[in-house]
């Protein structure tokens, strides 16, 4: 009899598999590329405000617009380019902040008076007031910030950092991911959250990341079924794992391997979870001053950011927590103070916390939403009441730590905040600034799927933004 062998058989169980044609190109690149850059940065905490907060409101000071409340804005301001189908027909009228902002720090940022916790570590912020986007919908906008395309399923910046650097850390994933609560005051226009966002695409399953609960189970399915004992898991897994290894051994299924790597951390996360997420340890009085009063709030974004630094303790590469919440359309002036409110004190807290522990240094910290607010108010305009639009023009993220240059602003917006005039930094380089700093060439970490060599920032050109490097 023939022992027949599907495609899939053959390619892993000939020249030592696929894997082995991988990392042969890899090193063949490295070797042709030269030497990668210095690593700055060993962990990433990625703070998304998903539905995109308004730049004007908060970090884009324009005091000129005050004087042109209610004119129409200029066509050579807009240049004709696209707008959502919700403000396609209306007049648009320039609607100035009604917060005012303030110089903070040595460097005298100026920041609104909704973040003056954030204004108190301004000097460890590098402000990207230039970034843009080729999104306009909330949907592709968070897609092509996490996985480095608008389209849904490719690998995300967590499985990739997964895939490129290797573990950190025995007992934990390499990749967590934290869905923070968010100010209750509308709860009618929250997009979801979706695991693909945080998914592994077309890279081995065991580099996707874990979301976290804020109840009950930190995992699912974390806790023994009643009856049975760490003692009786251990042997049902030694058992599963041995009939896994047959079964790899005849097929040489890489999933099979990743199945066998998962179910053993499971196990070992059974003790580590508990031990990470079990607070009791930690100064209540010192962490409150830290992170806020929320902080106390399970599944607060602020006891997020207290997570977060405890699994970049622990050695988790990648931590992405989501605070949701940001799609102002009306009454943005009243939500957004509470959102602000939400991550203010915590992202402060997150950074001096990891400065007093001397792990800054080394954790690069990085805030963004899928896009920016429009200068012009959807709906009815008034001095405090107004909403805004979807903008992916121009909109400000920030960086701080893991070899990051503090203190400083780059890239300009017209005096409307509609446009980048100087320095604009797309999506891609953002990605790519990201994992120079952990010591990644974005062009040559690389995976072989459909055709084309996969990369994080696409076929398209991206550069690193080299002046917020230290």
């Amino acid at each position: 009899m023939f022992d027949l062998q599907t495609r899939r058989q053959f390619l892993n169980t000939t020249s030592m598999g696929l894997g082995a044609s991988v990392l042969g190109n890899l090193t063949a690149q490295a070797a042709s590329a030269g030497p990668a850059p210095e690593a700055k940065a060993k962990r990433v905490i990625f703070l998304f405000m998903a539905g995109a907060p308004s730049q004007l409101d908060l970090f884009d000071y324009k005091p000129g617009l005050d004087k042109r409340f209610k004119e129409v804005l200029p066509e050579s301001v807009t240049q004709g380019q696209r707008v959502t189908a919700m403000t396609l027909g209306q007049e648009k009228l320039v609607a100035p902040s009604m917060f005012k902002f303030n110089r903070h720090g040595q460097s005298g940022t100026q920041l609104s008076e909704l973040l003056p916790h954030l204004g108190g570590v301004i000097d460890d912020l590098a402000l990207i007031k230039s970034t843009s986007t080729t999104a306009i919908n909330h949907d592709p906008g968070k897609t092509l910030f996490c996985t480095g395309t608008e389209i849904p399923g490719k690998a995300s910046m967590g499985a990739w950092l997964s895939y490129g650097l290797g573990r950190m850390n025995q007992n934990l994933p390499d990749f967590i991911v934290l869905n923070s609560a968010f100010w209750s005051g509308d709860k009618q226009n929250v997009q979801g959250l979706y695991s693909r966002l945080w998914g592994s695409g077309f890279l081995p399953s065991k580099h996707q990341g874990v979301p976290f609960q804020p109840s009950g189970d930190p995992v699912l399915f974390l806790s023994n079924p009643k009856g049975v004992t760490r003692q009786h898991r251990h042997k049902m897994l030694d058992l599963v794992t041995k009939l896994n290894a047959e079964q790899l051994d005849k097929i040489g299924d890489p999933e099979i391997q990743t199945t066998i790597a998962q179910q053993e951390m499971a196990f070992r996360m059974q003790a580590s979870v508990p031990e990470l997420t079990d607070l009791s340890g930690e100064n209540e009085i010192i962490n409150e001053k830290l992170y806020g009063p929320e902080v106390k709030k399970s599944g607060s974004f602020a006891r997020n950011c207290l997570l977060a630094r405890r699994m970049a303790e622990r050695g988790v590469r990648f931590i992405q927590l989501f605070h949701r919440g940001w799609d102002h359309h009306v009454g943005l002036p009243d939500k957004v103070r509470g959102q602000a409110y939400d991550v203010d004190q915590p992202c402060a807290g997150l950074i001096n916390d990891l400065k007093q522990r001397g792990m800054l240094d080394d954790t690069l910290i990085v805030f963004a939403g899928e896009f920016g607010r429009t200068t012009y108010c959807q709906g009815k305009l008034a001095r405090d009441n107004y909403g805004r639009d979807h903008h992916p023009k121009c909109f400000t993220t920030w960086m701080a730590g893991g070899g990051i240059k503090g203190g400083i602003t780059h890239g300009e917006t017209d005096d409307y905040s509609y446009n980048v005039v100087k320095d604009e930094v797309r999506v891609r380089d953002f990605n790519a600034t990201i994992l120079h700093q952990l010591g990644i060439d974005h062009n040559r970490l690389t995976f072989p799927f459909q055709g084309l060599e996969q990369r994080l920032t696409g076929v398209n050109p991206a550069f690193v933004v080299k002046d917020i490097i230290a």
